[in-house]
C-alpha cells in the first residue's frame, strides 16, 4: 500500500459546481443527440444496409485493393435504379453496337479502297 494518507475530495466551491452541472448537461444534450441520430439512421434503414455491405466485405475471400471502392460498388448497387439511369444504359448499349459496325465497315471499307489504290512504294516512285 502506498504511503500516502487517502483525503477525500476537496470540496466544491458554488462556481465549481456550476461548471460542472453545465458540463454534464453538455454530455446529456450530446448523447441524447447522438441517441437520436442513431435512432435516424436505425429507422431509415442505413445502419442495416451499412452492415450488410460490411459483412460482405468480411466474407470476401479476396479482399479488394480498395476497401472504399468495395464500398462504393455495393451500396450504389443496393440503392434503388433510376430509370433515366436505365435508359442512360441502354443508349449506351445502342451507340456501342452503332460504334462496332462503324468501325467494322470502315474496316471493310479500306480493304476495298486498298484493291484500287496503288501500294504505296509505288505512289512513291511516281
Amino acid at each position: 500500500m502506498s504511503s500516502a494518507a487517502w483525503s477525500p475530495p476537496a470540496r466544491v466551491s458554488g462556481a465549481s459546481y456550476a461548471a460542472v452541472a453545465v458540463t454534464m448537461a453538455h454530455y446529456k444534450a450530446a448523447d441524447s443527440k447522438r441517441e437520436q441520430f442513431r435512432r435516424y439512421l436505425e429507422k431509415s434503414g442505413v445502419l442495416d444496409t451499412l452492415t450488410k455491405v460490411l459483412v460482405a466485405l468480411y466474407e470476401e475471400p479476396e479482399k479488394p485493393t480498395s476497401a472504399l471502392d468495395f464500398l462504393k460498388h455495393h451500396l450504389g448497387a443496393a440503392t434503388p435504379e433510376n430509370p433515366e439511369i436505365e435508359l442512360l444504359r441502354l443508349e449506351l448499349a445502342e451507340m456501342k453496337e452503332k460504334y462496332e459496325a462503324t468501325v467494322e465497315e470502315n474496316k471493310k471499307l479500306k480493304a476495298k479502297l486498298a484493291q484500287y489504290e496503288p501500294p504505296q512504294e509505288e505512289k512513291r516512285a511516281e
